[in-house]
């Protein structure tokens, strides 16, 4: 009855998001203020049917219900409670019904939130995220019904994916769909602009905290992601450049290009059409990501489903909203006369700057991930992209980036002089400097580390820098900076802990540079040193699990013939899916991380891979101070409600 439930409350939101997507447009068109107020609570009762579909989801997973096919392939009896919740959207079909209620989710906050909107604005952005919900749905229930029933009934399910039985990764997807469903939202703003023929500051003041919200939930998402293949899949990176972790980096940095834009329209009525296509883009990138993880044309661990049906279901949904969108930008554009004049050394310069260089970045990700396609397509030649191309290919164009992020924020609007700008940065610029000759001192000469270092504590002094000329703490008496720093908007405040946060994430991937490993076989009681450390095998022991079996290792960790800690790398091997997973030990001060990974046993001993990961925690920890920064600017009441609406604002004139 539960999947009957659920099954129908998919259709019912169907119905709801198709009259979304038609009432209130032909309202909007038509001047029919009773046809555009109807968008408001169709959204609310799309949300609310997705919604109860969900549930009806879980709790087949939660109660083990093998007539429900979606249940058989993906949970099992044994699976611990935790483990077949998350594992509602540890599948295909679960994860899309997840996306669909986070989409409907934000419909509901655009009509709870958006009251202060234009009521013609309102109603377009509803019905653009009708019409996407609608093309999701009928993805669903057409090609990935989680609600398919099975006869008879299976004895126990298959169990979920070993390597997806993680807290961290069951956090994962949520957080990264916030994010991919918040450039839905931009979206459906830019398109509702475009059929409008208008874009103009108010509509920058209701895209930002849109796009704010949606940068900050893809931070968190690839950094939870990173971190999770970090520790679970045991080869001591924080990033592969795998086609996957690509198609999520794409959509980040257009966010990213988008939300700066943003900042122009709002501030100086400039890059009105420049951020309307990133808007587009963002979304363009999200939906490619899409199509690439689920249509079988990657091979990855990432990957939910290798189904060509599903893939060209998606395509044919790509190339109707983003084509269509497209077209609707190559005839709009030509009628947003550009306003806003400015020099090439002002803010707007530099916010022009950091679009330019974050596209271009953009562009050599995306070539990278889909040329090999192409050319199996074409040549049917098979060629690798790894790591090599694409740190050679973004390093030229990610240094000036962070260069100049220390710089743009303490330029003024409309036009500067470069010169008292960098008189302001001369204590940065030391720091900077002393950071790079210190790191090249102790690494022995090792450049790259070192420049990495240098350019990390230029971004956190920039951003000290741009909060201390604001409260004027060395002009005026220390009294009159602290008032002024509490009456500092929290926007700024935002602005600069993200770009702190950058900074710490790039000190943390400097020290990665310095990382060292070492793979030993020991035998229980034999040691080795490394990294400063004595490392002791003291033996591999059976350690059962709730639905698997494990070899556990006991390392013990010296300091001058004291045992410091001990450490625990396993593998754990689930008989029902057949599969061995690696669960590195690690070991952290936050200043480096000590890893450890167990391999094969060999005649009572073990093969362990060690390594010693300077400032590998910072990573992490940048990206969610920076995650942090844009909630804090979204706290800002300034940021975060909409601008008035512009009847109101003309009848009040």
């Amino acid at each position: 009855m539960i999947p009957e439930l659920g099954h129908f409350a998919l259709a019912m939101a169907l119905a709801f998001c198709a009259a979304q997507m038609v009432l209130p447009m032909l309202g909007a068109r038509a001047g029919d203020a009773r046809m555009m107020a109807a968008g408001q609570p169709l959204a609310n009762a799309a949300m609310l049917s997705v919604l109860v579909a969900f549930i009806c989801l879980a709790t087949s997973y939660a109660v083990n219900d093998t007539s429900v096919a979606n249940v058989v392939q993906n949970s099992h009896s044994d699976k611990p409670m935790i483990y077949k919740i998350t594992g509602t959207w540890g599948n295909h079909e679960g994860s899309m019904v997840l996306w669909v209620l986070v989409l409907t989710l934000c419909g509901a906050a655009v009509a709870a939130f958006g009251r202060d909107l234009p009521s013609v604005l309102q109603a377009r952005v509803l019905g653009v995220l009708g019409a996407i919900a609608t093309g999701f749905l009928l993805f669903i229930l057409f090609t990935s019904n989680p609600f398919d029933r099975m006869w008879p009934p299976a004895p126990d399910g298959q169990g979920l994916n070993p390597l997806l039985q993680d807290f961290g990764l069951a956090l994962h997807p949520p957080l990264l769909y916030l994010g991919y469903v918040g450039t839905a939202v931009t979206f459906a703003f830019a398109v509702a602009a475009l059929i409008e023929g208008r874009v103009d500051a108010a509509w920058g003041a209701w895209v930002r905290p849109w796009a704010l919200a949606s940068w900050a939930f893809l931070t968190c998402g690839i950094a939870l992601g990173s971190w999770w293949a970090y520790y679970e899949l045991g080869w001591g990176g924080y990033w592969f450049w795998d086609p996957v972790e690509n198609s999520s980096l794409l959509p980040w940095l257009a966010s990213t290009a988008l939300l700066h834009s943003a900042i122009v329209v709002e501030k100086r009525g400039a890059l009105k059409i420049w951020t309307v296509l990133l808007a587009l883009l963002a979304f363009a990138l999200s939906m490619l990501g899409t199509f690439l993880v689920r249509s079988g044309v990657l091979n990855s661990v990432h990957t939910f489903a290798a189904d060509p049906a599903r893939g060209v279901f998606i395509l044919a949904m790509l190339g109707f909203y983003i084509g269509g969108a497209f077209a609707l930008f190559a005839w709009r554009a030509p009628s947003m006369v550009p306003q806003g004049v400015f020099a090439p050394i002002s803010r707007e310069g530099a916010l022009v700057l950091n679009n330019l260089l974050l596209c271009c970045i953009a562009a050599v990700v995306l070539v990278g991930t889909l040329y090999p396609l192409f050319l199996d397509l074409v040549a049917g030649q098979m060629i690798s992209v790894g790591p090599p191309f694409f740190n050679l290919a973004t390093l030229p164009l990610a240094l000036p980036l962070i260069a100049a992020m220390a710089l743009g924020p303490l330029l003024p609007w409309k036009r500067a002089a470069l010169w008292p700008v960098i008189q302001r940065l001369w204590w940065a610029a030391l720091l900077a400097l002393g950071g790079f000759g210190l790191a090249l001192a102790l690494t022995g000469a090792k450049f790259w580390p070192a420049l990495g270092f240098g350019l990390g504590l230029w971004l956190i002094a920039g951003a000290a820098t741009d909060i201390v000329d604001r409260i004027g703490l060395f002009r005026q008496g220390a009294r009159i900076a602290l008032t002024r720093a509490k009456n500092l908007p929290r926007s700024a405040w935002g602005a600069a802990i993200a770009h702190a946060g950058m900074g710490v994430t790039a000190l943390g991937i400097a020290g990665m540079g310095l990382a060292s490993e070492t793979l030993v076989a020991l035998n229980p009681g034999q040691s080795t040193r490394f990294a400063g450390y004595e490392w002791r095998f003291d033996g591999v022991r059976d350690a059962p699990g709730p639905n698997f079996t494990a070899r556990r290792a006991d390392v013990s960790v010296l300091i001058e013939g004291q045992v410091a800690f001990v450490m625990t790398p396993a593998r754990r091997t689930f008989p029902i899916g057949r599969m061995t997973t690696t669960e590195a030990a690690i070991r952290t001060n936050l200043m480096r991380d000590l890893y450890i990974v167990l391999g094969e046993e060999r005649d009572g001993g073990a093969v362990l891979r060690i390594h010693h990961n300077p400032l590998a925690p910072w990573i992490w920890l940048g990206a969610y101070i920076m995650a942090l920064g844009a909630g804090v600017s979204l706290s800002d009441r300034r940021v975060r409600v909409a601008a008035p609406n512009r009847r109101q604002a003309a009848a009040a004139a």
